[in-house]
């Protein structure tokens, strides 16, 4: 919806952002103050962070995180950056979950990593719990973390790296011990 001031310039809002003006409020020729009047500003604040994280997601899949800080970055306070992810999120426009399962497959492309590293990564882009294990038990059931540290493990060898620096990197990557010397056993 559409508000243009007295002064003349006019903003966009979501009738979602409201909470003291109403939708039957909303007519040619209201007036708002104090209150209202902020709450509306607010709306339009609101209406412009969801707007720019939009673009970002039309871009690419995001996370709620990492979204915020560019909206940040773009000036928008926090407060509004909030209330449009959640508009977002009630959407299904923005959802870490969905973020996480993009996120492994496009890394694996390029990367061969454990369960450990993955989920570190992920944690560390603010991805819940909850979220990162459900991705990762999809990922390993599509993906066998015993082949990955197979694969990881020749491309060391074709590095001509020793055992030493090749269990090290490997570590780095995400996979167990265990599991990194049950495939330096079958590889000998």
């Amino acid at each position: 919806m559409q508000i243009t001031t007295v002064l003349g310039p006019s903003f966009f809002v979501r009738t979602v952002y409201l909470s003291q003006v109403s939708e039957d409020e909303l007519v040619e020729g209201a007036e708002f103050t104090d209150e209202k009047e902020e709450e509306l500003v607010d709306a339009g604040l609101c209406f412009g962070a969801e707007q720019k994280a939009l673009d970002l997601l039309n871009r690419s899949e995001q996370y709620r995180m990492g979204l915020t800080s560019k909206l940040m970055k773009k000036g928008f306070d926090k407060f509004h950056i909030n209330k449009a992810l959640d508009y977002l999120e009630s959407k299904n426009y923005l959802d870490d979950r969905r973020y996480a399962r993009v996120w492994l497959n496009n890394r694996k492309i390029s990367h061969a990593e454990g369960r450990i590293r993955l989920s570190m990564e992920l944690a560390s882009r603010g991805i819940s719990r909850e979220y990162i294990e459900d991705a990762l038990d999809e990922y390993f059931s599509e993906n066998d973390e015993e082949e990955l540290c197979r694969r990881a493990y020749r491309k060391c060898l074709r590095l001509k790296k020793s055992q030493e620096k090749i269990t090290s990197y490997l570590l780095k990557c995400g996979f167990a011990l265990k599991l990194i010397e049950k495939i330096e056993k079958n590889l000998e």
